[in-house]
């Protein structure tokens, strides 16, 4: 396979990627890109990986509907893991899915009321809870409305080794008896339809380990990952021993695009979320898992050229969110040679960058950039090029450019 991260490939994209939007009569900046080529071969990679496990696309990695249809028109993937309860309504409104799990609690009582007066908005979202007090939140926006609304329970996917929790801080629910009785209350009230379960083991699915010149802390990651996932499985098994008891459930959600084997292998789980392994930002590089091919890039212009050594862009400096620390920052990545210098970093107006390759470009050239988190660039554009081959083939919105701030 083609080393997609050496010099020459990247030099060979740089040209690849200036030649398809030479034609752009408005190329506004930042100019983002995405390759569908990696984007297919990418879900074709996701679907194999799976194993006949249906896979649940995560809107948030992605926020651009034209490629969240063609994630979803591949079979394989079923159904939309939603990051907010607006962008569930819009979605389910729009006609892109009418089966869309929230990734997440809400206490949006607009959203929520909207929600319980439409009918088929009601069908279409399940809504993540693991509280009681969400319960009250969701009752307080019934008014005179009737039917049930759908709700999955969000249990706490983190490995515990002693006192220690490593892994997201998400559900306060951890023990199966804790799960249980949460359950019962749930399934005993009124207007609710208990009818999922997520087990998000994030310490797992987000975090790298392969990364190179890091072997020793690769190596504890993937320790910490295995016992993750042997504690998550037999966890697993007995909450839905013991659920089973109460109700009979539609979904057990689990994993994301750095777990699906592991997550597809527990038997219990019966759908894996992904979305960030279409586009494959800088913080899914280096994967023992699987072999990541990087769909999406944006470019900015050389503006300035301070120094001989020294070529700055307008801008383009998208901080991933997260724990602040260099792997947030974007990588100057085609052509390659490239780097962000330590006083200024990534810029809001203007970002320097040096290295070998800055001496050789010159003032209205492209630096095309990969951002850290998939979906978080979509934020900064409201049009999205769609490559194949050697052409843009398309320009479609993100949620941005369809004037939606989610």
């Amino acid at each position: 396979m083609t080393n997609l991260y050496g010099s020459v490939a990247r030099y060979q994209l740089a040209h690849r990627l200036d030649g398809a939007i030479a034609h752009l009569e408005d190329r506004a900046s930042p100019l983002v890109v995405v390759d569908l080529d990696a984007f297919d071969a990418n879900a074709d990679d996701l679907i194999r990986r799976a194993n006949g496990k249906p896979l649940r696309l995560a809107s948030k990695s992605v926020r651009v509907p034209a490629l969240i249809e063609r994630a979803l028109a591949k079979p394989g993937f079923n159904g939309i893991l939603s990051y907010t309860l607006r962008e569930a309504l819009w979605l389910a409104g729009a006609g892109l899915s009418d089966d869309i799990v929230m990734g997440y609690p809400t206490v949006d009582l607009g959203a929520l009321r909207t929600l319980i007066a439409d009918p088929h908005a009601r069908r279409s979202i399940t809504l993540m809870v693991d509280d009681v007090a969400q319960l009250d939140v969701i009752d307080h926006c019934r008014g005179l409305h009737e039917g049930d609304v759908r709700v999955a329970l969000d249990i706490d996917a983190g490995l515990r080794m002693g006192r220690s929790h490593v892994g997201p801080k998400r559900s306060p629910l951890h023990d199966a008896a804790e799960v249980i009785a949460f359950a019962r209350q749930v399934h005993a009230r009124a207007g609710f339809r208990l009818v999922g379960v997520m087990t998000y083991e994030g310490q797992v699915a987000g975090v790298q380990d392969a990364v190179p010149h890091q072997r020793a802390k690769s190596i504890v990651v993937r320790r910490l990952k295995s016992a993750s996932i042997s504690q998550l499985q037999m966890r697993r098994a007995a909450v839905a021993k013991d659920l089973a008891d109460i109700v009979e459930l539609d979904f057990w959600n689990a994993g994301g695009s750095g777990s699906v084997e592991s997550s597809g292998a527990d038997p219990v789980v019966t759908e894996i979320a992904a979305g960030s392994g279409l586009l494959v930002p800088t913080l899914f590089d280096h994967y023992e898992s699987f072999q990541p091919r990087p769909a999406a890039y944006y470019a900015v212009q050389v503006v300035r050229r301070p120094t001989d050594g020294i070529a700055t862009v307008a801008g383009g400096g998208f901080i991933a969110s997260g724990p602040a620390g260099k792997d947030r920052a974007p990588q100057p990545w085609a052509p390659p040679s490239l780097h962000l210098t330590g006083l200024e970093g990534a810029g809001e107006v203007q970002t320097p960058l040096t290295g070998p390759g800055a001496k050789d470009l010159k003032i209205g050239d492209n630096v095309w950039f990969r951002h850290a988190k998939a979906g978080e660039l979509a934020e900064h554009t409201n049009v999205v090029h769609l490559l194949s081959e050697e052409s843009i083939v398309d320009s479609v919105p993100s949620y941005r450019g369809l004037g939606h701030a989610w």
